[in-house]
């Protein structure tokens, strides 16, 4: 595992590492290089730290007697950022640093996985992000993210595409997709568009018209 990142511009995605379940290291590896801000939550930083990973924002309301200066010579230069706010979660104060920064976009890991209901929160809450930052979210199955009205992209057929309505989405049209949608609507707990595929190489493009509509991007 790469113990620095290189890259040190902030148009560049920076990375959130949360406190679900691990990814693999070679995805960990990649987000790293190219991340020129890394922030972690602070569940997370003894974990962190046993992967020899250089933290620049160490984040979260410190807890449980957590001791964040602790960290400081380990990690010099370190900032840290004390969120006690308990309406909202670490996560969502990360994002919230972020966009006070200036830092348009944020790639987000050990997010998913190890409760139900971090997992279902910690995407769900892309949507109220939507006019601020964009968000990717990342596992070692998944890769997921809030689309634009119009979306396209390029991918190879069979391809596994799902799309998650975050309540409910309207004037939902697809092309490429084996399984098309034509003015469709998806409402959570009803009726999603969980696992669709690329039907062939090409661009694949999905417009809705109302609603906040995901996309995950799936490889088992």
């Amino acid at each position: 595992m790469s113990s620095h990142h290189i890259v040190r511009d902030d148009q560049e995605p920076a990375l959130i590492i949360a406190n679900g379940a691990s990814c693999n290291s070679e995805l960990l590896g990649q987000l790293l290089e190219w991340s020129p801000l890394v922030i972690v939550l602070d569940s997370a930083m003894e974990r962190v730290l046993d992967l020899g990973i250089k933290v620049d924002v160490l984040l979260g309301d410190f807890d449980r007697g957590f001791d964040p200066n602790y960290y400081k010579e380990k990690q010099y230069p370190l900032e840290i950022v004390h969120t006690p706010d308990q309406n909202k979660t670490d996560l969502e104060k990360a994002f919230d640093y972020l966009i006070e920064r200036k830092i348009p976009a944020v790639n987000v890991v050990w997010a998913t996985g190890k409760r139900a209901d971090h997992t279902i929160t910690n995407i769900t809450n892309i949507a109220r992000y939507r006019d601020l930052l964009k968000i990717v979210v990342l596992d070692d199955h998944s890769k997921v993210f809030l689309l634009p009205k119009k979306y396209e992209k390029w991918y190879p057929a069979n391809t596994t595409i799902s799309l998650i309505p975050i309540g409910h989405v309207t004037g939902i049209h697809s092309k490429n997709l084996f399984y098309p949608l034509e003015n469709d609507s998806l409402t959570i707990g009803y009726r999603t568009g969980s696992s669709n595929h690329v039907k062939a190489d090409g661009i694949v493009i999905i417009e809705h018209d109302q609603g906040d509509l995901m996309l995950m991007e799936c490889w088992d």
